[in-house]
């Protein structure tokens, strides 16, 4: 216990000292920094917030402990006896929290994100299928209160995307979407199909964390800048004006386009945000890849070509594969209701830091 207090109380000691840097003019100058400071202010300061509490928990606890002992009055002992009964919950509790708080945070949770869905394997079905995480993922993003704008779309034949990427942003987008990257497949009869047989179509889902200028130095010397004539949906602005942007970066060949927007600028803006995250994705994704050698489970690994979910719409399930959780609410899942399954399987990641803390403990 003295451990843990001990802990949190270099935490705290720290807090208390980021939070003079921030007021620093010298260091409000320095935008990295500052930047770098905040965010670390603003993940110390749930951790401060529990802290406190639970010293005050432990010291009404103790004050009531030596009442009892010192107390001769039965009324007084009472009081004493009920304060304890009425804390000790709460210190349980807390305990839990703190234990949660300590874990190692993912330094990209905290970041917003650019999804990418494109159809696999399928044809058109596999197309109207990404179109449906299309919708699912509007839903829940409405439903989160972020903020959602796409970038680039290039329709299926018979409805849906053979592609579509967009970006989103928010508080902790990262840290919760970051389990839907993989491959999803569905089974059921397909729109297309006349004999009534069931199909298996797929789609791959991407998401990556969106690089700030903090994390990419991009050379705009080797970025490539392109423009041409947006093909929007329903045939608007086709052929009017050059507002569609291109950009590549030379050295990796990386090329990255942007087409929603009504105007060359906002294109442009949103192009270099791809471009960034793209660049940057070529690190991060060695460092998941890493992460992922060190992990017993498949939760979130990284690793696009991973089948992690199925969905079956003749027995109306819904199947995560990285923690065997079959939910038969499919209908409602498809339509955005997936804070369930994104709850089990960051409970199933944090349970699996957690061991992996004591384990280190314990060594």
């Amino acid at each position: 216990m003295n451990d843990l207090l001990t802990k949190l109380g270099f935490i705290a000691d720290r807090y208390a000292e980021v939070g003079k840097q921030i007021v620093d003019p010298s260091i409000i100058s320095d935008q990295q920094r500052y930047i770098s400071l905040m965010k670390e202010y603003k993940e110390l300061e749930d951790i401060v917030e529990v802290y406190n509490e639970y010293k005050n928990v432990l010291e009404n606890i103790e004050s009531s402990k030596q009442l009892l002992e010192e107390e001769t009055d039965a009324e007084m002992r009472q009081m004493a006896k009920d304060e304890i009964d009425s804390l000790l919950p709460r210190k349980q509790e807390l305990d839990e929290v703190i234990k949660l708080l300590l874990i190692p945070k993912d330094p990209e949770d905290s970041k917003d994100v650019i999804i990418e869905i494109r159809a696999g394997a399928g044809g058109d079905e596999a197309s109207i299928f990404a179109g449906d995480l299309f919708r699912m993922y509007t839903k829940y993003i409405e439903d989160s209160g972020w903020k959602m704008e796409i970038a680039t779309v290039n329709e299926g034949t018979s409805g849906g995307f053979k592609e579509i990427s967009f970006s989103v942003s928010g508080t902790t987008v990262y840290g919760v979407m970051k389990y839907e990257s993989g491959v999803h497949r569905v089974q059921r009869v397909p729109q297309t199909e006349s004999q009534g047989r069931v199909h298996t179509s797929a789609a791959s889902v991407a998401v990556l964390p969106e690089a700030d200028e903090v994390d990419i130095q991009l050379n705009m010397g080797d970025v490539r800048k392109d423009t041409y004539r947006a093909s929007g949906a329903g045939g608007q602005h086709v052929n009017k004006t050059e507002s569609a942007v291109r950009l590549t970066h030379i050295p990796t060949n990386t090329v990255v386009e942007c087409q929603d927007g009504r105007s060359q600028h906002k294109n442009y803006a949103q192009a270099l945000s791809v471009l960034r995250t793209k660049l940057y994705e070529q690190e991060f994704v060695k460092i998941e890849k890493e992460r992922a050698a060190n992990r017993k489970s498949q939760v979130s690994t990284g690793d696009r070509s991973a089948k992690i979910r199925t969905y079956n719409y003749p027995q109306g399930r819904v199947t995560d594969h990285r923690i065997n959780l079959t939910l038969y609410n499919l209908n409602n899942i498809i339509n955005g209701d997936i804070q369930d399954i994104i709850d089990a399987l960051k409970m199933a990641e944090n349970t699996e830091k957690l061991l992996a803390n004591s384990d280190s403990t314990r060594l």
